[in-house]
């Protein structure tokens, strides 16, 4: 397969099926034209790292979990189980202070605000 054909098969660009390629997560064989051709699994690879990207995990990451997936579908090997619950942990901690830093904000955008309405006059 092509990686104009990949690319439409899986709706990624071919930049990022190029960028994939060189992160590891994805391989190619060169013609002797130097055109890349992928494997009748490639889309299947792809869906896998765009299920993982879409958990918000770094391709370095990715690269290590890619052999750990079971069959074609969205499951993971038990033995990646802990890893993966760090990462959930990582990113709840990731929410938290967030959140801890929108409340923030707000609360300083609410005091500048009421800091700079005028006055209303005193009786006299």
């Amino acid at each position: 397969m092509k990686i104009g054909d990949l690319a439409r098969e899986t709706g990624v660009s071919v930049r990022l099926l190029r960028y994939y390629e060189d992160q590891g997560l994805l391989t190619s064989h060169r013609t002797s034209g130097g055109h890349r051709h992928y494997t009748a699994d490639a889309p299947t690879t792809v869906t896998q790292i765009r299920t993982l990207l879409a958990a918000g995990l770094p391709t370095r990451v990715i690269r290590d979990l890619m052999p750990c997936f079971i069959g074609d579908g969205p499951t993971l090997d038990a033995c990646v189980q802990d890893h993966l619950r760090t990462q959930l942990h990582d990113l709840d901690t990731r929410i938290t202070d967030l959140q801890h830093a929108r409340a923030s904000l707000g609360d300083l955008l609410d005091a500048s605000a009421r800091a700079s309405r005028p006055t209303a006059p005193s009786p006299a």
